[in-house]
């Protein structure tokens, strides 16, 4: 644990992450603050597993303020949920991913910060990672899977060269067009429920949108 500018913040000790949450239940025992952050390194947490760290927390009366993560998994779970998180980019990671993490290759990933606006176009060899806003106007695409941690509301492209497995995720996607390998689509009309992050994906030969959850 390290306090930095008069926040708490929790480590979580990735190197036992099949027993994370007595790790936790430990390290809260020790904590003289009600009032932290939780840094969850590389941990691939799902939104049942924040919803259990924050009912663990709950117990030795903390609140969590926020979390970090240098997975994009964990980041997506917490913001799906509504919890502040930062997203630590770190693309010389030695640890692998599994084929069920939304990125498929960190070695081409590209990260963008910030609003994607009007009339601006990124594109990416491998996964493409936006943590901010699409604009209606823009349009991201990636050989990969497209990632944005924000509102698209612009065109995005999955999987551009044929990929058909790759995907489109965000914390609110309502775009004017979705296009995976060859097949396209329009955003839903209806709103997205809140809190609820989605994914697009192509089943059955069509592209359809379910809860990011089900990856």
């Amino acid at each position: 644990m390290e306090s930095i500018s008069k926040r708490i913040v929790l480590n979580m000790d990735n190197n036992n992450s099949s027993n994370w949450e007595l790790y936790l239940k430990n390290e809260l025992k020790k904590m003289n603050s009600n009032n932290i952050e939780i840094d969850c390194k590389d941990l691939n947490l799902s939104c049942i597993d924040i919803m259990s760290i924050i009912k663990i927390s709950s117990k030795f009366n903390c609140t969590i303020s926020g979390f970090f993560s240098t997975s994009p998994k964990t980041i997506i779970s917490t913001q799906s949920l509504g919890y502040p998180s930062q997203f630590i980019f770190n693309p010389y990671s030695k640890k692998s991913v599994n084929k069920s993490d939304i990125i498929s290759d960190q070695s081409k990933a590209h990260f963008h910060q910030g609003t994607v606006r009007s009339g601006e176009y990124i594109d990416s060899p491998g996964d493409l990672l936006i943590l901010g806003d699409v604009n209606p106007g823009a349009i991201v695409s990636a050989e990969g899977n497209v990632i944005i941690w924000g509102k698209l509301l612009g065109i995005a492209h999955a999987g551009k060269k044929g990929n058909s497995k790759a995907k489109i995720a965000a914390l609110h996607l309502r775009p004017v067009q979705l296009r995976i390998a060859t097949k396209v689509a329009r955003g839903p009309q209806e709103k997205p429920q809140i809190g609820l992050a989605e994914q697009a994906r192509i089943f059955s030969e069509k592209i359809v949108i379910s809860p990011l959850e089900t990856m």
